[in-house]
């Protein structure tokens, strides 16, 4: 993630605060946006994603609390809360909340910014390990499950709705052979009342398709008089 696509929401009541927010990180090549109250920053982050949300304890109406716990209800963000209290309790009530960090005011401008790098790079490997979490990846292959798209060498090849399903139950059921029934069953259902060769016709249309994409090798195999598994090792015919 570069620093000059990180957009940064300031949420606080004195201007001359959020000035001085704006320069520090536009120094760095933060993108900051201002919001006076939790009330306005609530409804910009309806409208646009940030970041990461720098939140004042202490505002009129909606304090900064308040506010934290709006944000946790619909969104993951990280939030560095600031406090004119270094006082141990104000600070877990803001964790407990869903706060990431903490900053006493008067604070060190390169604190601030290092304590905001932190907070982005932790929420940059959180977010990649969910990535790689429900990604199934073989030599040239890889699978996105929770995206639902397969690609060869980076390259998104179009599947349909069962034939992704085929291929990603296959993938995860690597080397074992499974029956066109057992195929039917968990990609069909049970109620399935057709011609259970329609995996047969699914499985030559994914072949066709990754053929077409250069491939290498064909991962779906076929086992005589029982099914089809998935393998990586053999050669396109």
């Amino acid at each position: 993630m570069s620093m000059e696509k990180i957009t940064i929401l300031m949420v606080d009541d004195d201007w001359k605060l959020r000035n001085l927010l704006r320069i520090y990180l536009s120094k760095v090549g933060f993108v900051p946006v201002e919001a006076a109250d939790g009330h306005e920053a609530l409804s910009k982050m309806k409208h646009q994603s940030f970041d990461l949300v720098i939140l004042d304890v202490m505002m009129p109406g909606m304090d900064g609390w308040e506010v934290c716990r709006s944000i946790r209800m619909a969104q993951s963000v990280p939030i560095l809360m600031l406090t004119a209290l270094d006082e141990t309790k104000e600070k877990v009530q803001g964790l407990e909340l869903g706060a990431d960090d903490y900053l006493t005011k008067p604070f060190d401008p390169e604190e601030l910014i290092a304590r905001i790098r932190a907070l982005i790079r932790r929420a940059s490997l959180t977010l990649l390990k969910q990535i790689e979490n429900h990604m199934l990846r073989f030599p040239e292959l890889a699978i996105d499950s929770e995206g639902r798209q397969i690609f060869v060498r980076d390259t998104p090849i179009d599947l349909t709705h069962k034939e992704f399903e085929l291929f990603l139950t296959l993938a995860e059921n690597k080397g074992r052979v499974l029956s066109r029934e057992q195929l039917i069953e968990k990609i069909w259902g049970f109620d399935f009342e057709g011609d259970i060769r329609v995996v047969d016709i699914h499985v030559k249309n994914i072949r066709e398709k990754l053929k077409k994409a250069h491939l290498p090798y064909q991962p779906i195999q076929t086992s005589w008089g029982v099914g089809y598994k998935f393998e990586t090792g053999a050669m396109q015919s």
